[in-house]
């Protein structure tokens, strides 16, 4: 028994020896780890991730302040200097950041109700041509017209505080979402929707497992597009409420000359848009996770 197994050792070392003169060997291709494995391993925060985008801040404020300070392109009154905001945002700390809190919940309210009815719209438009052709110029006509426009009248139709703010941000974000998820029904690829008919799929499970996850990645392309204009919708709203946001503020602080003040309230805005931006586009890359797998790379 001992001889055997003195024979099988000998046999396995000799494999051994073959197998790392062989890696060794010129010309000879050694196993190594898929490309795809290896790049499913690196880390998916990149320092480029985190330190590109304070560059071009930095870039951007040494460039206001330029304007402002080094050269004095621009008077302090229409355009401070970032240490009177900053100055200014320290000051009003205690009214900006509840301000903040108001504008990001309207924001995100109208948003979400932006992006349900869009969705639906989009989805009945594309379900039916007849129903895109009927309703599809009334839903141009009315994103063309100025919402800023539509300020004064919405406080006489919906009176004061949260219905005037909703209802600029979905007057802002609802068309983006409505044409996006409608392209993104509409152009379901072809391999796929001739898969669905060969297993004689209905029209529900099509929709299901085909049509809508396909549409997917052009409805959040609308979706991203709709997230500032929420911001925007919301400031714009609040300038016609008694809702004590970021707008209101901008509006009380810039009457009595405070300029430093409101631009301080802009400069939250601004933060406050970026974030929930980042947001999404972090919500879209886990939810879509086969999306940077199919599609080439910049």
């Amino acid at each position: 028994m001992g001889h055997v197994t003195e024979i099988r050792t000998r046999s396995g070392a000799g494999e051994a020896e073959r197998d790392v003169a062989a890696a060794d060997a010129p010309g000879v291709a050694t196993p190594t780890t898929p490309p795809a494995a290896a790049a499913s391993r690196r880390p998916v925060v990149r320092p480029a991730t985190v330190g590109l985008p304070l560059l071009g801040l930095v870039i951007a404020v040494a460039a206001w302040w330029l304007v402002t300070s080094g050269l004095e392109l621009v008077h302090p009154a229409s355009l401070p200097p970032p240490q009177d905001v900053w100055g200014a945002l320290t000051a009003a700390v205690d009214v900006l950041l509840p301000a903040l809190g108001i504008t990001t919940l309207m924001t995100l309210l109208g948003f979400v109700l932006s992006a349900a009815a869009g969705v639906l719209i989009g989805m009945a438009l594309a379900a039916s041509r007849r129903v895109e052709r009927m309703f599809a110029p009334l839903l141009v006509a009315v994103n063309a017209v100025p919402k800023i426009a539509l300020g004064p009248l919405l406080v006489v139709s919906v009176g004061w505080g949260e219905k005037p703010i909703l209802t600029m941000v979905f007057l802002l974000c609802f068309f983006p979402i409505v044409l996006s998820t409608a392209t993104g029904l509409t152009t379901t690829p072809a391999d796929l929707a001739e898969l669905a008919r060969s297993l004689n799929a209905s029209w529900w499970q099509s929709f299901r497992k085909v049509r809508f996850p396909a549409a997917l990645p052009q409805i959040f392309v609308g979706l991203k597009v709709a997230m500032p204009l929420a911001a925007i919708g919301a400031v714009i709203g609040e300038f016609y409420s008694d809702k004590p946001g970021l707008g209101y503020q901008i509006l009380q602080y810039n009457g009595i000359g405070d300029t430093a003040t409101a631009w301080a309230a802009i400069v939250l805005i601004a933060a406050m848009s970026i974030l929930l931006y980042a947001a999404l586009s972090l919500v879209e890359r886990l939810a879509l996770p086969w999306v940077r797998a199919t599609t080439s790379a910049r």
